[in-house]
C-alpha cells in the first residue's frame, strides 16, 4: 500500500539535514552504501498512506567525507539556509560527535546509523542524540566472552587515534581487568602503523584486537604481514562492519593479494547484528532476505560515488540497513509527534530553533520507537543506544563464516562449532608457553658420588672402632685417638654435606623442604669442618708449643700442664663459635630459595604448540655479610693452621707421633679450599660441574687426611703384632713411626732427665744471676781502690817535693830505697801486695769454674 501519485492537497515536506561520507582520505566513507538505503528507506516512508499525514519526508544531505571540521561547516549551513529542518541524520562517529553537541544548542535532535563511538552515550554531552547503530562498546563483552571459552588471558590493542576507538579500547581494558585478564600491550598510531606493529611484534603478542577504520586496516594487515604476525601462532580480532572486500589491496598499499590473504586468513570479527537473522516481516512489508536482494540493485544508481569504477561501494553495505531503519525509526517518531502536536493546537511547522516544545516532543517520542527493522528488532535505551545482539565471524578461504551470536543483557552465548584452527583443531596459547626446566645434579653424577660419600662415612665409622678397639695399645695412645675420633666425625659431616649439595626441590618436594636442606647443608659443612679441620688444628698446635718450649721459659709452667682437655676445649671453641654465628644468621636472616633463570631455549623435539623451554636452577641465597663472616672466620683459621704447620714441618716428637702427617693433611686441605672456593663461585651455574667439583673437593680431603693418618697406624699395627722385632728394625713410611717407638722404661726415664734438667736449668739461672751481682760489686770495688791510689800518689808527690827544698838525700836515704826495691812488690795488684794463688777461690771463681 502507497501514497497516491496525485493528491487534491500538496503535501507537506519535513526536511530532514542528513550527513553522509562519500569519499575522503581518512575515516569511515560508508555513506556510499547507507546513502541507497537511506533514500530506499524515504520512498517507502513516503508510500505508507499511515504515516506521516499530510506530510512527506524530505532528504536534504551532503557529503560531510567524515570530516568533523566540514561537518561543522554543512551542519551551520543547514540550520541558517531555509527550510528548517527539525533532524539532523549523521554517519561516522566523529562528525555525530561535532553535530550532536552543537545541535542540542539549536534544539535539534540528531539519528546517528553509523556512528558506534562510546562517547556518544553521554547522555549529558549528547542529550538529543539517539542511533541505531549500536555503541562499539557492545563488542567488548563478546570478546570477553570469546577470551574466556578459549582460555586466553592475555591479549594486546592496536588501535587508530580515533575518540571512537580510544575510548573503546578504554572500555575493554576495564572489562578485561575485571575478568582477570592482561593486557600486554596497547599500542596507537594516527596515519602509520609501521611502529605500533613492529611494537607488537616486540612485545610478542599473539591474541591482538584492532579497532581502526578500514583504509587503516589494511595498512596494519599489510605490515603485520611483513612483521610475520599472522599464522598459527597469532590470532587477530577485528571490526565486523567492514565490507566482504576490505583486505584487497589498493594503490598505497604495499603488498600483493596473495600476502593480505594469508595474513587475513582466521582472524575472528564482532560486529552488531546488522540484519534480521529471522524470516518474519519487517515493517517495511518485505523480509530481510527480500530487501537485500532490492538493495543490490538500488546500489547501480549510486556508481558515480564508488570508487576505482567498481560497482560495490568501499564501505557501508553492511551499515545499509542501519541507515534504512533509521529513517523509519525517524518518520514514526515524526507520525507519533504530529498528533501530540495538533492535540496542543500546534504543528511541526511550529518548530522552532530557538523553542524546545517540538524538540521535546520529537525526543520523547523517539525514545518510545519500537518496531521490527531490517537491521533486527528497533529500540533505544535510556541513553539513546540501540539495544543490539552481536554477530561473530571468521574468515575462512578468504570470505567470512558465521560463529555465533551473543545477547550481551542475558549473557547468552550462540555457538556453532564451525570456527577453523591451523594447529590441531585447537586455538593456539595466548602466549609463548615458557616451560621451565629445573637443572637437576645427574642422577649417575649424583648416585656415583652418594655411594662414594657412604663409603667413606661406613671408612671413617670402622676408623672410630679402630681407635676404639686398640684405645689400650700405647702406640695409639701416643697418637691423641679422642682427637682423632672427633676429626673422623667431621668427615662423617663432611660426607653427609655431599648428598645435601646433590639434592634438588623436585627430590625433596615443596620449598619448605628446600630450605630444610639448604639450612642443614650449611649446619653439616661448617660443624663438619670444624671438626675436621679443627682437630688437626689443636694438634699442630700442641706440637708447636711443645717444640718452641725451649724459647719460652715464661710459660714452662703453663706447659706442664697442658693436657688433652686443652685440645678438646679448642676443638668445641671452634664449633661454638659456628654455632653462634649460624644460629644468628638462621634467626636474623634466614636462608630464601631463590630461582635464577636463563635465556629461552627451543625444545630439543620440533612440536606444533608455542613452546619454548627456560632453563633454571635453584640456589640457596643468603646475605652477603654471613657469608663473609663465616668465610673470613674459617679462612683465618686455614691460615694460621698453614702458618703452624710449615713451621713444624720438621718436628719429630714423640709425645704425638702422627704430627708430621697431620701438617701434611693441613696443607692439602688449606689448598683444595683456596681452590675450590674461587672456583665453585665462578661455575656456580653449571649444576654438574659445580657440584661434582664441590663433592670431589670435599671427598678428596676427607679421604685424603683418613689415608695419612691412620694408614700409617694399620700397618704399623700389623706390624707390631706380627713380629716382636719387626716394628723395631722396619724402616716404616717416612721414618716417623719406628723413631718414636719406645719402651714405658724409657718413657719414664724420659720424663724424669726432663724434670731433672728442668730443674738444673733453674739453678743455673739462680747462679747467674748470684755472678751478676758480684761482678757489679767487683766493679764499684775497683772504683773505690782506683780513687784511693791517686790520692795516696798525690800525697807522696807533695812529701817529696818538700823534702827536696829543705836537703839532699844522704847515703841513709838510698839504703832505704835499696831496701824497698828489695821489697816483693805485686806490680798486678793496686794495694801493692802479692795475691796468694794457692788460697780458696773466691764465690766468683766458683761460679767460672762450676761453668
Amino acid at each position: 500500500m502507497g501514497r497516491p501519485l496525485e493528491t487534491k492537497t500538496p503535501l507537506k515536506k519535513i526536511y530532514i539535514g542528513a550527513l553522509f561520507p562519500m569519499n575522503g582520505t581518512a575515516g569511515w566513507v560508508g555513506g556510499q552504501g547507507c546513502l541507497p538505503a537511506a533514500q530506499m528507506a524515504l520512498e517507502d516512508v513516503n508510500k505508507d498512506l499511515t504515516l506521516l499525514s499530510g506530510y512527506e519526508l524530505d532528504l536534504n544531505w551532503n557529503n560531510s567525507q567524515c570530516d568533523p571540521g566540514l561537518a561543522a561547516t554543512i551542519l551551520y549551513d543547514l540550520i541558517y539556509r531555509p527550510p528548517k529542518k527539525p533532524i539532523i541524520l549523521g554517519g561516522c562517529s566523529i562528525v555525530c560527535s561535532g553535530i550532536a553537541e552543537t545541535a542540542k544548542m539549536y534544539n535539534l535532535v540528531v539519528v546517528g546509523y553509523g556512528s558506534s563511538s562510546p562517547a556518544l552515550s553521554n547522555r549529558y554531552r549528547f542529550p538529543t542524540f539517539f542511533r541505531t547503530h549500536p555503541s562499539a562498546t557492545i563488542h567488548n563483552p563478546t570478546r570477553v566472552k570469546l577470551f574466556k571459552k578459549f582460555r586466553w588471558s592475555r591479549i594486546s590493542i592496536i588501535l587508530e587515534a580515533e575518540e571512537v576507538f580510544v575510548t573503546t579500547g578504554k572500555d575493554l581494558e576495564t572489562r578485561c581487568k575485571e575478568a582477570d585478564i592482561e593486557i600486554l600491550t596497547r599500542v596507537s598510531f594516527l596515519d602509520d602503523p609501521t611502529e605500533a606493529v613492529k611494537s607488537l611484534s616486540r612485545q610478542g603478542a599473539r591474541i591482538i584486537i584492532g579497532m581502526f577504520y578500514a583504509e587503516p586496516a589494511r595498512k596494519v594487515m599489510c605490515e603485520a604481514y611483513k612483521a610475520g604476525l599472522f599464522g598459527k601462532q597469532y590470532v587477530w580480532f577485528l571490526i565486523g562492519w567492514y565490507d566482504p572486500s576490505w583486505f584487497h589491496p589498493t594503490p598505497n598499499i604495499n603488498c600483493t593479494m596473495n600476502e593480505m590473504r594469508k595474513v587475513v586468513e582466521g582472524h575472528f570479527t564482532t560486529e552488531a547484528l546488522m540484519i534480521n537473522q529471522g524470516y518474519d516481516k519487517t515493517i517495511a512489508g518485505i523480509t530481510a532476505q527480500e530487501w537485500v536482494v532490492r538493495y543490490e540493485n538500488e546500489l547501480k544508481k549510486y556508481k558515480q560515488y564508488f570508487p576505482f569504477g567498481s560497482n560495490k561501494p568501499q564501505e557501508g553495505s553492511q551499515e545499509a540497513p542501519l541507515a534504512y531503519d533509521a529513517i523509519w525509526a525517524i518518520a514514526l517518531a515524526l507520525n507519533k509527534t504530529i498528533a501530540i502536536l495538533s492535540q496542543k493546537g500546534l504543528s511541526l511547522d511550529s518548530f522552532d530553533y530557538e523553542s524546545p516544545t517540538v524538540m521535546n516532543v520529537i525526543k520523547s517520542e523517539l525514545q518510545k520507537v519500537q518496531f521490527p527493522g531490517v537491521s533486527g528488532y528497533v529500540a533505544f535505551n535510556d541513553i539513546g543506544d540501540r539495544i543490539s545482539w552481536t554477530l561473530i565471524e571468521q574468515m575462512v578461504d578468504g570470505e567470512y563464516r558465521k560463529l555465533g551470536y551473543y545477547d550481551t543483557v542475558t549473557d547468552n552465548l550462540t555457538w556453532i562449532d564451525k570456527e577453523v584452527w591451523i594447529v590441531g583443531g585447537r586455538p593456539p596459547k595466548d602466549r609463548t608457553e615458557v616451560v621451565q626446566s629445573l637443572q637437576t645434579v645427574n642422577n649417575a653424577l649424583f648416585i656415583s658420588l652418594s655411594v662414594v660419600s657412604a663409603i667413606g662415612i661406613l671408612m671413617a665409622v670402622s676408623l672410630i672402632c679402630f681407635n676404639y678397639r686398640f684405645s689400650n695399645c700405647r702406640y695409639i695412645q701416643m697418637s691423641n685417638p679422642a682427637t682423632n675420633n672427633l676429626m673422623l666425625i667431621g668427615c662423617i659431616l663432611c660426607f653427609i654435606s655431599v648428598v645435601l649439595f646433590g639434592l634438588g626441590g623436585q627430590d625433596v618436594g615443596g620449598l619448605h623442604n628446600v630450605l630444610i636442606v639448604c639450612n642443614a647443608r650449611a649446619f653439616c659443612l661448617s660443624i663438619g669442618f670444624s671438626l675436621f679441620f679443627g682437630a688437626m688444628f689443636a694438634k699442630i698446635w700442641y706440637c708447636h708449643l711443645l717444640h718452641t718450649q725451649s724459647k719460652r721459659k715464661e710459660i714452662n709452667i703453663y706447659l706442664q700442664k697442658i693436657n688433652n682437655n686443652h685440645i678438646y676445649i679448642m676443638i668445641l671453641g671452634f664449633c661454638s663459635i659456628d654455632l653462634i654465628i649460624l644460629s644468628v644468621w638462621f634467626l636474623k636472616d634466614p636462608i630464601k630459595m631463590d630461582v635464577k633463570t636463563f635465556p629461552l631455549m627451543d625444545p630439543d623435539i620440533n612440536v606444533d604448540e608455542d613452546i619454548k623451554i627456560q632453563p633454571c636452577i635453584e640456589h640457596c641465597e643468603a646475605n652477603f655479610l654471613w657469608y663473609g663472616i663465616l668465610f673470613g672466620y674459617k679462612g683465618l683459621l686455614l691460615l694460621f693452621g698453614l702458618f703452624l704447620s710449615y713451621e713444624t714441618r720438621s718436628v719429630k716428637l714423640k709425645q704425638l707421633n702422627d704430627s708430621r702427617l697431620v701438617g701434611m693433611s693441613i696443607y692439602n686441605v688449606v689448598i683444595l679450599c683456596l681452590i675450590t672456593g674461587p672456583v665453585s663461585q665462578v661455575i656456580e651455574d653449571q649444576v654438574n660441574a659445580h657440584f661434582a667439583f664441590i663433592a670431589l673437593a670435599i671427598i678428596f680431603c676427607c679421604f685424603l687426611t683418613m689415608a695419612l693418618v691412620f694408614v700409617p697406624k694399620i700397618v704399623e699395627l700389623v706390624r707390631i703384632r706380627s713380629g716382636p722385632n719387626s716394628g723395631i728394625n722396619g724402616s716404616g713410611i717416612n721414618g716417623t713411626f719406628h723413631e718414636t717407638m719406645t719402651s714405658r722404661e724409657e718413657e719414664e726415664r724420659f720424663n724424669r732427665l726432663s724434670l731433672e734438667n728442668q730443674e738444673l736449668k733453674e739453678k743455673i739461672s739462680e747462679k747467674e744471676k748470684q755472678i751478676e751481682e758480684i761482678k757489679s760489686k767487683i766493679e764499684v770495688m775497683a772504683k773505690q781502690q782506683q780513687e784511693l791510689r791517686k790520692s795516696e800518689e798525690s800525697k807522696q808527690l807533695c812529701v817529696k817535693r818538700k823534702a827536696v827544698r829543705i836537703q839532699e838525700p844522704d847515703g841513709q836515704d838510698g839504703d832505704v830505697i835499696e831496701q824497698l826495691s828489695n821489697t816483693n812488690v805485686d806490680p798486678v795488684s793496686d794495694s801493692g801486695f802479692v795475691s796468694n794463688r794457692n788460697s780458696r777461690p773466691s764465690d766468683f771463681e766458683f761460679s767460672e769454674s762450676y761453668l
